[in-house]
């Protein structure tokens, strides 16, 4: 009922309303510089009113509730753009370090060494017999080859302190995600709508939402109080209310992925290392064997956009094989066997679709349970897409991005830059002569088993593929007048005692080390005498005689290591043939002749080599399949390749920052303090906090006239 108690009410209810107005505005003003701290406001409501004459007569105000001012459409569409920034931001840093290791302005880099090479076999040519001019030669190749060295190691290690920061990414998600789920649980029990809003919770929940958007791509659902889910873009559940799950950094594996109705048994197993996953998959179905039916399978090194193919075009099939024979992919040896033992052949055989995916380096995967883990380490196919079921963003996508798609593109293209100097320059020097014959000569390429075909998949020859039908001349002489042995002492390796027999030149799909060995003492058995030590093959001059390579047309000089100048097969492990590497006269400037002379002063294989530096060569690498470039010109595209991925990272960076930046501006005019504004606020709810107690005072001086009247 109206009256004097009411008004005392009124301003008693004014009063306190006031009062909490100006304690948010105080908390808004202390918080202004505070990061993630979102502007509060009381939300005032009328208190009841109470039917009276001459009308309706309120009761007052009330502090209903303190409120948040936030946005989460553009909080939803700023962490997509954020977590894109992070992506790149992440990779520009990181190419920026890898740029300067190809840096050529001072011209000590690869481009001079590689010219210097080439222009050392060119000077060679001029003086053949000149030591000083071999000694020159040797001393740049081994510059060239401690510069390709050097440049594999700094890549190596760019991968190595990059996954530094990706488990160190993976630590902090999962910081996160149990922090958030921790938080969503206090929201429901601290949540009372319409009454107590825990905002400080809220805002604490955002900034640790952008923080893990900062780190990989977030979808958020929100359904009101803690009852939140966050997933990557994917679908992964990262955060479900109060229950969170996990990221895992886990090294090398394999996994099954068999059709529902096959029957295999086993499993694929492999050695070697490589910045691809390899997706195998069964397209004729068989069994695991080392002879004819022999299921075969195809391999994507880009989850399976993309078949490995031949030099024709045609996808290239493995043959499914046990342990022993191995079959190289790549980089990897690939074989099958059973789920507890890989030496063991499995029982059962393939059905078509069977796959198999083998990830030969420390992967991403999100961890559902103790059982059940899926790999969504970022992948881009070779066309330069992203795999939309992996991570797509954040801080973790350009690391990986940095580690397997740009550095591990680096280390392919010099590898197989490297690959092709080896080659070419060993094919050449293979059928070269020198200034002395040999008495000994051991291969520096060996194989895996003595019997299998040299130019097949499990043979384990790097150069296997480069093998083709031809003969190989060899040459005779007598040690001590330095003359062809006899009229007979020269001529082909005779394979025609090799079963089957009657093929005369070499078959790389059918003759073995072990058929090259028999070859040999079967053809030349008078002169030299051809073991097998180690898995490579050794030849030995009987006394009294010494020999010189002549021309190969079938490549099995060089892809053995016989008479060659460089050995190894990749950038980190290319050196210069031991043999050349202790005496220059080793080095093959010259060549035998079609009368089986040496002569003095032959300056053949010298130009060969420096004709071969100017002539373009076909160079085949998964990430960019085949260009037909010189060798430098080669070297020169890698250059301009990283400094293209730099360029684009920079500017993909600067784009997206832009947009998030933009974004982040219309979140701060929605949350953000200002400082003028809430001044202003508090000199208002000052004056309604004075003009309520002045209603108090009214009151009162009211009720003392009231109780004056009985005097």
């Amino acid at each position: 009922m109206p009256g004097i108690n009411s008004l005392m009410n009124l301003g008693t209810g004014a009063l306190f309303a006031s009062q909490a107005a100006i304690q948010v505005t105080g908390d808004n003003i202390s918080n202004v510089n505070t990061e993630g701290y979102s502007r509060r406001n009381v939300r005032l409501e009328e208190g009841v009113s109470i039917n009276w004459k001459p009308g309706q007569i309120g009761t007052g105000v009330r502090a209903a509730e303190v409120y948040r001012n936030f946005d989460q459409f553009i909080e939803n569409s700023y962490n997509d753009k954020a977590t894109k920034r992070e992506r790149w931001d992440s990779l520009y840093n990181t190419l920026s370090s890898v740029e300067s290791l190809f840096n050529e302005s001072k011209g000590y880099g690869i481009n001079s060494s590689l010219t210097k090479f080439f222009n050392d076999w060119q000077d060679l040519s001029q003086r053949p017999n000149d030591a000083a001019s071999r000694q020159q030669l040797l001393n740049d190749t081994r510059n060239m080859v401690n510069s390709l060295h050097s440049m594999q190691n700094d890549l190596v290690r760019y991968q190595q302190q990059v996954e530094d920061y990706i488990k160190q990414d993976v630590g902090k998600a999962n910081d996160i995600m149990s922090r958030i789920a921790d938080i969503n649980q206090q929201i429901n029990v601290e949540q009372i709508e319409g009454q107590n809003n825990p905002n400080a919770l809220y805002d604490e929940r955002a900034t640790l939402i952008r923080d893990l958007s900062k780190i990989m791509d977030t979808k958020v659902i929100d359904n009101g109080r803690g009852n939140m889910t966050i997933t990557t873009a994917a679908g992964q559940t990262l955060v479900d209310r109060d229950r969170h799950f996990s990221l895992s950094y886990d090294g090398p594996q394999s996994q099954n992925n068999l059709k529902p109705e096959s029957v295999f048994d086993g499993q694929a197993y492999f050695d070697g290392s490589s910045e691809f996953e390899y997706t195998v998959e069964v397209v004729t179905p068989g069994s695991v064997t080392s002879g004819a039916g022999a299921a075969q399978f195809r391999v994507s090194l880009d989850g399976g956009t993309t078949w490995l193919k031949d030099d024709d075009g045609a996808t290239r099939l493995f043959d499914a094989r046990p342990e022993d024979g191995s079959i190289q992919v790549d980089d990897l040896k690939i074989w099958f066997g059973t789920e507890s033992s890989s030496s063991t052949t499995p029982t059962q055989p393939f059905t078509t679709g069977d796959k198999f995916v083998i990830v030969p380096k420390s992967a991403l995967y999100w961890v559902q349970n103790t059982s059940t883990k899926e790999n969504i380490t970022p992948q881009i196919n070779f066309a330069g897409q992203d795999n939309t079921r992996r991570l797509t963003g954040g801080s973790l996508t350009g690391y990986f991005s940095f580690r397997d798609n740009n550095v591990g593109r680096y280390k392919e293209r010099m590898d197989a830059m490297t690959k092709e100097v080896i080659w070419q320059t060993n094919r050449i020097h293979s059928q070269g002569a020198g200034l002395k014959a040999h008495t000994s000569m051991e291969g520096t390429y060996g194989v895996r088993s003595d019997s299998t075909a040299l130019g097949s998949g499990s043979s384990g020859l790097p150069f296997a593929d480069k093998l083709q039908s031809g003969n190989s001349m060899m040459y005779f002489y007598d040690s001590t007048t330095g003359n062809l042995a006899s009229s007979a002492s020269f001529g082909p390796i005779d394979f025609s005692s090799i079963v089957p027999p009657g093929v005369e030149n070499f078959d790389p799909d059918q003759h073995s080390l072990d058929d090259v060995a028999t070859a040999v003492n079967a053809t030349f058995g008078t002169y030299v005498n051809a073991s097998i030590v180690n898995h490579k093959l050794q030849i030995t001059a009987q006394p009294g005689y010494e020999y010189q390579m002549g021309t190969d047309t079938s490549g099995l000089y060089a892809a053995l290591g016989l008479n060659t100048y460089f050995s190894g097969s990749a950038a980190a492990d290319i050196e210069v043939n031991s043999k050349v590497n202790g005496d220059v006269d080793f080095v093959n400037a010259g060549h035998v002749n079609g009368a089986g002379e040496a002569n003095s002063g032959d300056n053949f294989s010298a130009l060969k080599i420096k004709e071969m530096s100017q002539a373009d060569i076909s160079i085949t690498t998964a990430f960019d399949g085949t260009t037909s470039q010189t060798l430098i010109e080669y070297y020169d595209s890698t250059v301009a390749v990283v400094g293209a991925d730099t360029a684009t990272a920079k500017f993909n960076y600067n784009f997206q920052d832009t947009l998030a930046s933009d974004l982040n501006d219309k979140q701060q005019e929605v949350s953000g303090v200002n400082i003028d504004e809430e001044m202003s606020n508090l000199i208002k709810y000052q004056h309604s906090y004075t003009a309520a107690a002045k209603l108090i005072t009214t009151a009162d001086q009211m009720l003392q006239v009231l109780l004056g009247l009985k005097n």
